[in-house]
């Protein structure tokens, strides 16, 4: 392990630890219930109907790509709507909103939801979609009530994830990736008044900072988007695809999933410019309609089974991953 990773792991602990007076319920512990469902889980019924259409079809049966597109698919139309996670001024919380997503909460839910299929049973409830949100959502998978347990940054998102079995960052293996040098993750200390708990409670700035600051010195490699297209043929279905922004807010702008259409990898994602969520443009068109893009980092969605509960082999698998 490298030191600066080493001090990232530390700072991440420490960083929630000391958060815990400020967000954390009167009981730290792990779970879903730290806000009422009522406040956590918005449109019940939408999550219901997708959900059992789903074990109707048995897409549980086909491999968690696929499953991811065609869950996806059925999430087209759903309302844009940024801040969806910020539910609370102190107490973090797993959730997820079926009234409106952003690029985040999109892939998020679709990943969850397509976990969820490989363990059959007659009714799935919220809080087995929330579970899997926790899982994914928060940094080793554990949610106490502490805002900064939330993964933020979607290149420390990737890491995380595979460190714990959920993902497979296949950027460097789909060719032309390159090390992106020199990038600051900053917005969430730059633009602290759009986010309820930083905004509520000033002393977690700072923390956020220093996780901001190690998140800076995580390894990235990307593909330039005008390599992009000799290597679309590649992508899967259910990848999850991070546009990589040319600016200093972060590694990645947007986020969302490659749809296989006629041999063609299309780009399904919560558009803020379309107000939902859409099946868009192959994803090599997507990015070079944008001069703010820089290209694509891609990980790619394991079946459950694979998960890493061990507090160590997490850790090693991070060192791994440092390397």
């Amino acid at each position: 392990m490298d030191l600066s990773r080493r001090r990232f792991l530390h700072l991440a602990a420490s960083s929630a630890a000391a958060a815990a007076t400020v967000a954390a319920p009167s009981t730290a512990r792990a779970g879903v219930d730290h806000l009422p469902i009522d406040r956590s889980f918005k449109n019940i019924e939408r999550y219901h109907r997708i959900m059992t259409k789903a074990r109707a079809a048995g897409w549980g049966q086909v491999p968690i790509g696929q499953r991811m597109a065609l869950l996806g698919r059925e999430c087209i139309g759903i309302p844009y709507v940024g801040y969806t996670l910020e539910i609370d001024d102190k107490i973090e919380c797993p959730s997820a909103n079926f009234d409106g997503l952003d690029c985040w909460t999109f892939f998020e839910i679709t990943l969850g939801m397509a976990r969820l299929l490989e363990r059959p049973r007659a009714v799935y409830t919220p809080q087995d979609l929330l579970k899997e949100i926790q899982w994914t959502r928060y940094r080793a998978g554990l949610c106490t009530g502490n805002y900064l347990e939330r993964i933020h940054y979607l290149n420390e998102w990737f890491i995380d994830n595979e460190a714990r079995g959920n993902v497979k960052d296949v950027t460097r293996e789909l060719g032309g990736a390159i090390p992106l040098r020199g990038r600051q993750s900053r917005e969430m200390t730059v633009l602290w008044k759009g986010y309820r708990y930083l905004r509520n409670n000033p002393s977690l700035r700072p923390a956020m900072a220093r996780i901001e600051a190690k998140v800076n010195t995580l390894p990235v490699y990307y593909i330039p988007k005008a390599d992009v297209a000799k290597i679309e043929s590649k992508l899967q279905d259910g990848d999850i695809a991070g546009i990589v922004a040319k600016d200093q807010g972060g590694v990645c702008s947007h986020v969302g999933l490659i749809t296989k259409v006629s041999g063609q990898s299309r780009f399904m994602h919560a558009s803020k410019n379309h107000h939902q969520v859409v099946l868009d443009q192959t994803i090599s068109k997507y990015l070079n309609a944008f001069s703010s893009h820089a290209g694509l980092i891609v990980a790619r969605p394991l079946a459950t089974g694979r998960e890493v509960t061990s507090r160590s082999t997490y850790e090693a698998n991070l060192r791994s991953l440092g390397a």
